[in-house]
């Protein structure tokens, strides 16, 4: 499965490190060491995956994301040192789909960039003839064939990875779903990040969610639940 990637960073060691082993995969590598070269190489290349450092400098991580995000769904997953989750939803607003945090292990990127390009494919290869039926709870509706999500009548823009999520949970009500269970119903049991994404995810889906009648309750020390209204 080979692929073209975009690597973004300024730090020229990294570059060099993840240039070495993601060529050793078969991937065709594309370099930029700031946020403005980001972009250009972004539109002059068309690559596949964007592996994209948090802080560069000329535009940042999160700057850089946003302007991809206009123009393409290329999976971006995001180098960063910095681990506040606040951070992280920022980003995920942004449009990443995915955080990978300084200092990694380079296999670990490989594998991640692997499992990332394989859920491309899977969402590509979707069979629309095939799509589930529209799942209501409360005044929430959730539509798999156009992926629209609507709250009490009015549309809610949600990224890909939050619409899975609602979509499992829908599917779920007041059933309580680890964070495990989450990743491998919505990422795929080859998904080798951290399991809080899953917490950076809720939480703006929540935010996005506001005014529903459905609430995404956190089960402290084992996951999630989706309650609709009336149901406490």
């Amino acid at each position: 499965m080979a692929a073209r990637i975009l690597v973004a960073d300024d730090e020229p060691n990294i570059v060099r490190l993840l240039r070495l082993y993601l060529q050793n995969e078969g991937h065709e590598v594309v370099a930029a060491g700031d946020g403005r070269e980001a972009l250009e190489r972004f539109r002059d290349h068309s690559p596949d995956l964007v592996l994209l450092d948090l802080m560069m400098p000329e535009l940042s991580g999160f700057d850089v994301c946003a302007e991809i995000r206009k123009e393409s769904n290329v999976p971006v997953l995001m180098l960063t040192a910095r681990t506040e989750d606040i951070d992280k939803v920022v980003g995920l607003e942004m449009g990443a789909d995915d955080y990978i945090t300084k200092p990694f292990n380079p296999r670990e990127v490989v594998a991640r960039v692997k499992a990332a390009l394989r859920r491309r494919d899977w969402d590509r290869a979707d069979d629309p003839g095939q799509a589930e039926p529209t799942v209501t709870v409360g005044n929430v509706e959730l539509d798999p064939a156009s992926r629209d999500v609507h709250v009490a009548g009015e549309l809610v823009r949600l990224r890909h990875r939050e619409f899975d999520l609602l979509h499992a949970f829908l599917k779920h009500p007041n059933v309580v779903l680890d964070r495990e269970r989450l990743l491998s119903m919505v990422w795929g049991q080859d998904y080798y990040g951290d399991a809080r994404t899953i917490n950076v995810h809720v939480a703006s889906l929540r935010e996005k969610l506001h005014g529903s009648d459905a609430e995404i309750e956190t089960v402290w020390g084992v996951g999630y639940k989706l309650t609709p209204a009336g149901t406490t």
